[in-house]
């Protein structure tokens, strides 16, 4: 990073000696305007470390708009701004919306950022493919979270005389022998994104990655409607009978409390969960564990914050532009802000010392996962909003309507992969 800027004096004394670097200094500031959603809790003060990177660089940060869903507001907002001719610096967006820009021509070419700090050598194939358009970076990602993951309370495990699952097999009797002792065997919140989040672990743990790739990736009709795509159906809807019917509509907190209390014993969710978790654990001495989703433990189901760049005009600007997405990569902005966020540094080899012994298992997950070509995109990573958001209501809907079949899901799953085939560069 930049060396911290020069204060300027009023004095005329030291203003004659220094005004070359203060003149140096103002040609080079400018203004970055930025599009994110961290405005609570953990998430703003993970903010607060890319603002104070900015600052120090002697550029001044604005936020463009803040909001807790990326596909609402926000995005309607970011595109009659851009449509206008008034971008924002920087959009945090997902990977499909990232590419649906790039090829409306709107986006900058980051490759002179990238090849000054070697980014084909520090991240995986999988995120840079997610942040390129025809070769060429567009956009800079900065953290992972984990999505298939299996928090348990080992107290509950332990009283009802069960192992860690590491096959559906093992979780369902692990599952079973919690429900004989008592005990809320899968605490679970039934909102239809957390549905989908249960689903896409069933989903790579039964199927496995090139079932994964097939169906939620190149978005295949067959494989979406095939036999494997059933058994999924059927494990995913076995879960529900150890989950506790009467909450439906419960936020991912709430549930992730029954597990902190000792009334639930397991959880399927992301890596955003474990904060609760660990704070618990300082607090009250909450015995838990982290685990790969069962059938998933050489692959790793990512998520990655990233920042669009946009094209932008004003000079000053630019270079806040291409100094912020320099830092990002940083490897001392990748420590102090996953740190803060709960997630994992996007960027290879770093020391987790630091970091938790869940995220220090993450990151040799991550980096063992994209070293076997086993990394595989969340849903929301892989597939333009319109397709995520018709599925979700497809697995959610199956999920808590028995009537439902799963024949009938995967024709649903089949018919939206046909209407909109994934789109390539």
């Amino acid at each position: 990073m930049a060396i911290s800027p020069i204060r300027c004096p009023a004095g005329w004394r030291a203003a004659i000696v220094l005004a070359a670097a203060c003149a140096a200094t103002a040609v080079h500031a400018g203004q970055l305007e930025v599009l994110h959603y961290w405005d609570v809790g953990d998430d703003a003060r993970a903010a607060q470390v890319l603002k104070s990177v900015v600052r120090r660089q002697g550029h001044t940060w604005k936020d463009f708009t803040v909001s807790a869903d990326p596909n609402g507001f926000p995005l309607s907002l970011l595109r009659s701004r851009v449509l206008s001719g008034n971008p924002p610096a920087a959009a945090q967006i997902m990977p499909p919306v990232i590419q649906q820009w790039a090829r409306e021509g709107l986006l900058a070419n980051m490759d002179d950022v990238a090849r000054a700090g070697h980014w084909d050598a520090v991240l995986p194939q999988a995120v840079r493919d997610a942040v390129k358009y025809r070769g060429r970076y567009v956009a800079v990602p900065l953290n992972v979270h984990r999505i298939n993951w299996l928090w348990i309370n080992m107290r509950v495990l332990k009283a009802a005389n069960a192992r860690v699952p590491t096959t559906w097999d093992e979780f369902f009797a692990a599952a079973d022998a919690m429900k004989r002792a008592g005990y809320v065997a899968v605490a679970h919140g039934g909102q239809p994104w957390q549905d989908f989040v249960l689903f896409e672990s069933v989903a790579l743990g039964v199927g496995g990655v090139d079932f994964y790739r097939k169906a939620f990736v190149a978005l295949d009709p067959g494989i979406l409607a095939g036999p494997v795509m059933e058994r999924v159906l059927q494990t995913f809807r076995r879960i529900k009978a150890y989950t506790d019917p009467a909450v439906m509509g419960r936020d991912w907190i709430q549930a992730s409390s029954t597990l902190v209390k000792g009334e639930a014993g397991m959880q399927l969710m992301g890596d955003w969960a474990k904060p609760v978790f660990v704070a618990a654990q300082k607090s009250a001495g909450l015995e838990f564990a982290c685990v790969p989703a069962p059938g998933t433990a050489k692959a790793f189901s990512f998520a990655v914050d990233s920042f669009a760049m946009f094209k932008i005009k004003n000079p000053a600007n630019v270079a806040a532009q291409k100094d912020f997405a320099a830092d990002l990569l940083a490897p001392d902005v990748q420590q102090e802000f996953n740190l803060e966020k709960g997630s994992i540094p996007v960027r290879l080899g770093l020391d987790l010392g630091r970091f938790d012994a869940c995220a220090r298992q993450s990151g040799a997950a991550f980096a063992a996962a994209a070293h076997a070509n086993t990394l595989v995109p969340s849903i929301s990573m892989s597939v333009p909003p319109v397709v995520e958001d018709a599925m979700r209501e497809s697995i959610s809907a199956y999920w808590h309507d028995d009537r439902i079949t799963a024949e009938a899901t995967m024709a649903r799953l089949a018919a939206v992969a046909r209407l909109h085939p994934p789109v390539r560069p």
